[in-house]
Formats: structure tokens, sequence, C-alpha cells
């Protein structure tokens, strides 16, 4: 007898096939059985007029932290990812030497914008080595699956000391310590190495990200030493992907960063990536976003090379975003008047209240005749939501959830038509509704009025889909709700331009990502491999209006962003969702991949 069925539904297998209708049967946390007439189980689930596809797996976040103290790691456990890799872009806290625990944390609030109070208490430390860390992760239970690259941040931080804090180069014997610290990670599970080449990320403290100013040498160093330990993904997010240095017509610098602009261009980083593929053997996957910075000939270019690369066999992965990313902009976040004085005299009144106030027309006119009050050392990112009044073109209202809205639906668009200063539309839009408005920031990804680039990287075969960055940024963006946007959107909803086949997208959710990561366990319905199960009602699949709550340690606020249409969500045999709420099941585990295999 299974221990459980899944009964008449329409499975799609993540292969890219055919969807057919089936049962699956499930035993002993594996896909025991997929056919008809299976015969009994413990428990039958009739999934007539469902898709029945594998979990998804989410090759990008940023839950380091949040998975020390956070069983549920929302807000991805609600959108049918059942395995998330942690450790992007380099960050993550360990290794790490007892005494210096504070200067990872500040590096990690002024890189992913996670409130460093929330870490201070959050993170209950306790280790050394990586090593250490994922062993502690294996003694907690989640909703998720959870896999991890080593960080080369914490590698430099521990190997370097001090002198990480400029980016020094490294020494031979530094090196070389940094390397035995890679090969003993990878040993012990670790997934990849991740590192992070943007001159942007820095920490609160305004310092560099060691590793940032990182030699070739260095990364082939340290992505050899990964092959030497049984192999791993090379994770990068490169110098050059806000924009070129070349001074090429139309590239633009966004408001508020230009003094942050890349040294290198993305199409000199992507060979860089090209070499050490070939020289280590190991697949690379970095970050590919079509900022306005980055110009359209810098981002042609960038796209030939990786057509190059790619017709030539090597394992060199875009890994993309299927909408625009920007910031989300509420009256209970971060806004256009955050830095008023006007505003910031009362801020701390209850939303209704405040939104009450800001309608009264002599409050109004005083924010909106105000200049931004901020410091020269204020935080980056922070700094761009104070001087979004550069950017009204790029700000559309976010309540209808459309992402990918008319041009002139934008602030600006809206203001030129009305003759008013898009300040005060964007201002009126906030306190709609006594104060629940959202509007979003469109800083990539939608460059010509559309998603036409999105549309080509998710036509490719040879991207993958990732970049969502759940647990960081969280007072800005919760992208971490892509995989249901993409089902929904680009395989059902959307009007402006293509729509892809549903089995061609849960492809890109379930095998693409295990694949390129070695979790050969999962990613496909086949007998033998794990029970990670979505079954999806498509009909009602869809996103919530992203929504502010205080519920990190210290009660800092993060967004999340619901998502609905989810009958099941099932990991390792054991439902974690029903009808889009928890369980309460905890069968999520720490994944190591172990040379060519995976335990988990």
């Amino acid at each position: 007898m299974y221990d459980m069925i899944l009964r008449n539904g329409t499975v799609v297998d993540g292969n890219g096939g055919e969807p057919f209708v089936a049962d699956v049967a499930i035993s002993a946390g594996r896909i025991a059985a997929i056919g008809n007439d299976l015969g009994p189980a413990r428990e039958s689930y009739d999934a007539t007029g469902k898709l029945v596809t594998p979990g998804f797996v989410d090759p990008h976040t940023h839950y380091d932290g949040q998975v020390t103290w956070d069983r549920d790691v929302m807000p991805s456990s609600q959108h049918g990812v059942t395995t998330i890799v942690i450790g992007s872009c380099g960050i993550g806290f360990a290794p790490v030497r007892k005494g210096t625990e504070d200067w990872l944390i500040t590096l990690t609030e002024g890189v992913e914008d996670i409130p460093g109070t929330a870490l201070h208490v959050g993170i209950p430390w306790g280790w050394e080595s990586f090593p250490d860390y994922l062993d502690e992760l294996s003694r907690r239970e989640f909703k998720v699956d959870v896999a991890a690259h080593v960080p080369h941040s914490a590698v430099r931080a521990y190997v370097l000391g001090k002198r990480a804090e400029t980016d020094e180069p490294a020494t031979r014997a530094e090196l070389d310590d940094m390397a035995d610290i890679v090969r003993s990670s990878i040993r012990a599970g670790a997934v990849g190495f991740a590192t992070s080449r943007v001159t942007m990320h820095r920490g609160s403290d305004g310092g560099m990200l060691p590793g940032t100013t990182a030699a070739e040498e260095e990364l082939e160093a340290l992505t050899g030493a990964m092959a030497e330990a049984g192999g791993g993904v090379l994770q990068l997010i490169p110098s050059g992907i806000t924009g070129g240095i070349e001074g090429e017509e139309g590239e633009q610098t966004l408001a508020g960063i230009g003094h942050l602009k890349d040294r290198f261009s993305l199409s000199a980083e992507i060979q860089m990536m090209r070499r050490l593929n070939v020289k280590t053997g190991q697949p690379v996957t970095f970050s590919f976003a079509e900022s306005i910075a980055l110009g359209d000939r810098e981002y042609e270019r960038a796209q030939g090379i990786i057509a190059e690369s790619a017709a030539a066999g090597e394992r060199v992965y875009p890994q993309y975003s299927p909408r625009p990313t920007g910031g989300l902009i509420t009256l209970d976040g971060y806004h256009p008047f955050t830095r008023r004085p006007g505003y910031m005299a009362i801020a701390d009144l209850p939303l209704k209240e405040r939104a009450r106030r800001m309608a009264d027309p002599t409050v109004k006119l005083v924010i909106l005749s105000e200049a931004d009050d901020v410091p020269e050392t204020e935080d980056p990112f922070k700094h761009i939501f104070a001087t979004l009044q550069a950017n009204m073109s790029a700000i559309y209202s976010l309540n209808d959830i459309n992402y990918e809205p008319d041009l002139d639906q934008s602030m600006g668009a809206q203001g030129r038509a009305q003759g008013k200063d898009p300040l005060e539309i964007c201002y009126d839009a906030l306190i709609a509704d006594e104060g629940d408005g959202v509007l979003i920031w469109f800083s990539t990804g939608y460059i010509e009025g559309d998603l036409r680039r999105k549309e080509a990287c998710i036509a490719n075969p040879h991207y993958i889909m990732g970049v969502g960055d759940g647990g960081a940024h969280v007072q800005f963006i919760c992208d971490a709700s892509f995989p249901t946007f993409l089902l929904s959107y680009w395989g059902r909803d959307r009007r402006k331009g293509r729509v892809f086949p549903v089995q061609a997208l849960v492809r890109k959710l379930t095998r693409d990502p295990a694949d390129l990561y070695g979790l050969a366990d999962r990613g496909v319905l086949e007998v033998g491999r794990r029970a990670d199960v979505n079954v999806i009602d498509f009909d009602r699949l869809a996103i919530g209006k992203p929504y502010l709550v205080e519920d990190l340690p210290t009660n800092a606020k993060r967004y999340l962003q619901a998502g609905t249409g989810y009958a099941l969500t099932i990991v390792n045999g054991m439902v974690t969702r029903r009808d889009d709420d928890p369980t309460g099941s905890y069968p999520g585990r720490l994944v190591r991949r172990v040379h060519d295999h995976v335990e988990a």
C-alpha cells in the first residue's frame, strides 16, 4: 500500500514534454509509481483538473541568517518552492572567527538590506568553519530543503582579517588557505562557491565587500579547489551588470548611484567566466539584468558572447528574472517623501491616521515643497528611495499587480498628461485607500515599455530562471514570488506578447536548476526520485499584492507576497501546504552535495 496517491492529475513531469493524465504514488518520501489504477493508498487526493509538477528549485536566495531561526522560510515556501540554495553573491555567515560576527552582519545588512538588529538577535552563532555551519543547519527542520554555497566574502574575511576590509590582493599563502577552506566546505556538502564583483555591494559601514576586486587568478584557484573536492557551481554577480565603461551612446546611470558605477564591462566579465569554466570544468551561473545603465550596445555584445559560449558547449548560464525588478514603494516602507521633514514629523502615526493627515492640503503642500534631508553617510539603497523624484517615469502603481503596464501609466506620464508634478501623482497614489497603495520602481527589465527582453530569456533554454533574492532586500522587494508569477503570467495571463507552454515553464523551475546544481534526486517526477511535488489549481494560480509585516526578530519589517492556487505542496512525501495554508509539517532538511551525488 502506498503512503499517498495523487489521482487523475495532469502530470507536468519537469522534462518539458507534453503533460499527461496519470496517478502519482508516493511511498517513503519517494515517487513510487506513475500510471493508472495504481491500487490502494493510506491517503488519496483527487487531482482531477489540476497540474502535478515537481517541487520548484530556487537557485538564488539569501536566507543564510533566516534559516538559523526560521523554519517556515517565507515567502519562498508560499510559492511552490521545495528546495532553496543560499549563500548567493558571496554573502554568508561562515567561516567566522570569534569576535568578527558583527562584521559579517554589517556586510549582509549593507549588501542584502537585511536589518542588522534582526540578524544580531536571530542568529545563534556557535560555529566557526563552514562545515560547522552546515552541521548546525543539519540539526534543523524546515518547510523546504536547504542547500548552500560557500560565500567568498566570509572566506576572505576569515583568512585576511582586517586586510579584507580594503579588499587587498591575497598573498600566495592566503590564497592556499582560502582554497583549503573551499575544498573542505565542498567535501562537507556545499553545492557551490559564490562571489560578488559589484562595487555597489557594500556593507552598512560603507566598506567594500571582500572579494569584489579579486583577481581572476584568485577565482580560478578557488573554483579549481571546488573541482578538486568533487565539484560544484561558481555563482557570481558580475561587475558591469549595471553599466559598461566604454561611453556608448544610450548608456545611462541611475540617479543616486552614479558614484558607485562599476569599473568593468559585462561582456569582459562573461569572457572571464568562460575562461574559468574551460580551465576548471565547473559550471558558472551569473546574474543577468537588463538595466538601463547597461546600454543597448553592451547588452547586445553580452548577448552575443553568451550565444557564442553556448554554441561552444561551455557551461556558463545567465540567470534572469521573469519580471522587472525594482523597489516597492509604500507609505509604511520607503517612498520619495521618507526623508522630508514634513513627513518625518508624522511618520510615527498609525498608517490610516498618517494618510488622513497627508491628505490635508496644507500638509500636502508642505511635504511636496520640501527638499530631502539625506545624510552624506546614508545607505545607497535608502538614498535611491529618497531621490526617487528623478525616476518618476519608471514608477507605476502595483495595486492591480501589473508588472507589464503601459508606459502612459507611469507616475511621470500621468503627471505630464494631467499637467501636474509627477511627485503629486505619486503622493496621491500612496495615500489612497487609507494609505494602502503600493507602487513599484522598475530599475531593470522594463526598458522598452514591455518585457520583450524577458521573453527572449525565457525562450532561451540556456538561461536559468532565478535571482529572486528570497530573504534579501526585505524592505525593498519581494521577488521570491517569481515561480508563481512565471507560471501564471507567462503561461496564462500575458497579453502583450508570447505565452509559453506550461511544461516549458515548469522545466525552468524544476529540472534546469536541479541539473545545474547536481541535485540528481529531484527536479523531475520519476520513480525513485524524491517526492517533492506541487499540485496546482492553474486557473486560480496568482500572486497577491505585496504587504509589509513585522515578523523578523526585533519586529523588523519585511515584504511578503502570497501565492494562491497551490492545492498541495509536498516535501519529501509530506504535505507542507494545503489549499495555500501551512500544515505544520517540517520535512525539509539540509541538502549536502557529496561529489557526484546528493544526500538529504
